[in-house]
């Protein structure tokens, strides 16, 4: 399957690409369903209340994740990208009071979330860590429809039987009408050798063939207004963010502190790691208190590429639109080979397959704008991940806060000195971006499940005992 840029970067709403944006998509599918799906309708019956349980990751971490929230909001008829951030708090109470949802089109239907909405931390869903089931009863209680979802990761939702046949496809799968459809980074490699092309020049012919240049352009750079955007509302707020954790906002104050020392000419030998924290900080604290991001390749890892674009365009002279449409290509060229292979979800094989893969999509993408050949943005990629290994998602009471926040700061910095060590490198390098992303696909096989995001190991309870 053809993975887009505009897959790889969808703009929606924090806390988590998986447990937020997922569970709302999942619902808007069930609606749709609801009104155009192929079912058995009864004669006489009609749909009356709507129940809605959360399974395995969803479970354990999704009343710190805002999962709930995002049901509701989904069977509400809204979307992660145009749902207003500032009325979601009055659309929730509305269905909390009415104990009912009323999307457009649809003749409402009962649902009270105390009650109709469960999380199921004994009965996990076969398919995917992350699993949802939706159910629709008629006046007398009698099950009409029953779907099952899975959050994939990176916002992507599927249903059970397209679950099951994704994972009885071919392991290449034929690419039809894309002139590149590399889907690993070895025949990444060969494509840009025999074609001359960059990666980033790949990239946008094959998006040329769903789109126009000037529509791929345009989004684009709505891709990078709103990643901007978000860096900008994160350095003005400050305060707690929500979930119970007490924990302070800290990237205002930090870039206050930044801008003086700026201002005054000061020596500043950790001025390259505070500029990339700072903004990476500044996203995912708005991530954390459910404002509006940019999967990046998904909502925990929501900082890293921002940060490190950021970066490039206030420290390289020759930075402009151009160049952070090369950035955002070559970075999604690396995150769909890491998805195709392995895993961006982080209650799959663990934070590893989240921060990791922003970090390697970072690294590839600054590479590439600061003149890397193929083989030396290949070479970034694998740094990045390789440094990434083994990484566990044992988010604190759940939340998307500790470590993730300071976890993304790490990781655009691990991404700028990645690319740095690839660009002064040749591109030859020992452990191929291939075998780095196949190690860990198995890393998360073997990791333990109270590490893949369940808050059941880890920092999760450790923290608490200290």
């Amino acid at each position: 399957m053809f993975l887009s840029v505009f897959d790889v970067f969808k703009i929606g709403i924090g806390p988590s690409s998986s447990h937020t944006m997922g569970p709302m998509v999942a619902a808007g599918r069930f609606l749709d369903d609801l009104l155009n799906g192929d079912w058995p309708r009864p004669t006489g019956y009609s749909v009356q209340r709507v129940a809605v349980s959360l399974h395995g990751s969803l479970a354990f971490t999704g009343i710190g994740h805002g999962t709930g929230r995002a049901v509701i909001l989904g069977l509400m008829g809204h979307q992660p990208d145009t749902v207003d951030p500032d009325a979601m708090d009055d659309i929730i109470a509305s269905v909390e009071k009415g104990r009912k949802v009323t999307p457009p089109g649809h003749p409402g239907y009962d649902f009270d979330p105390e009650q109709d909405l469960i999380f199921d931390r004994k009965s996990p869903l076969p398919g995917h860590a992350n699993g949802m089931t939706f159910s629709a009863y008629d006046a007398d209680d009698r099950l009409l429809l029953r779907r099952i979802y899975y959050s994939i990761g990176g916002g992507f939702v599927v249903t059970d039987l397209e679950l099951e046949a994704m994972k009885n496809a071919p392991e290449t799968p034929v690419e039809h009408g894309v002139p590149y459809p590399f889907h690993n980074a070895a025949e990444m490699l060969v494509m840009a050798r025999e074609s001359g092309l960059s990666i980033a020049e790949m990239k946008r012919a094959n998006e040329e063939t769903h789109r126009s240049r000037d529509a791929l352009d345009d989004g684009l750079d709505a891709i990078w207004s709103a990643m901007s955007g978000c860096i900008e509302r994160g350095l003005q707020k400050d305060g707690v963010m929500p979930g119970g954790l007490k924990v302070r906002r800290r990237a205002k104050d930090i870039h206050h502190k930044l801008q003086d020392e700026w201002k005054q000419n000061k020596a500043n030998p950790l001025q390259a790691n505070d500029w990339l924290s700072v903004y990476a900080m500044a996203v995912n604290e708005e991530n954390a208190a459910g404002g509006r991001i940019v999967t990046a390749p998904t909502n925990g890892a929501a900082g890293v590429i921002p940060a490190t674009v950021q970066y490039f365009t206030q420290f390289h002279d020759g930075a402009d639109a151009a160049g952070i449409r090369d950035f955002l290509l070559t970075a999604a060229a690396i995150g769909g080979i890491i998805k195709h292979n392995a895993s961006i979800s982080g209650a799959e094989v663990g934070c590893q397959g989240e921060v990791g893969s922003a970090s390697a999509m970072a690294a590839a993408g600054l590479a590439a704008v600061m003149g890397g050949t193929p083989e030396q943005i290949e070479n970034a990629a694998e740094i990045a991940l390789e440094h990434h290994l083994g990484m566990t998602c044992d988010p604190v009471a759940g939340l998307v806060q500790v470590p993730c926040i300071e976890r993304n700061a790490l990781g655009a910095v691990k991404a700028v000195t990645a690319a740095s060590l690839a660009l002064k490198g040749d591109g030859q390098h020992f452990v191929p971006l291939d075998a780095c992303v196949e190690t860990m696909r198995q890393t998360g096989l073997d990791m333990n499940e109270r590490y893949k995001e369940t808050s059941e190991g880890g920092l999760a309870v450790n923290v608490v005992e200290c």
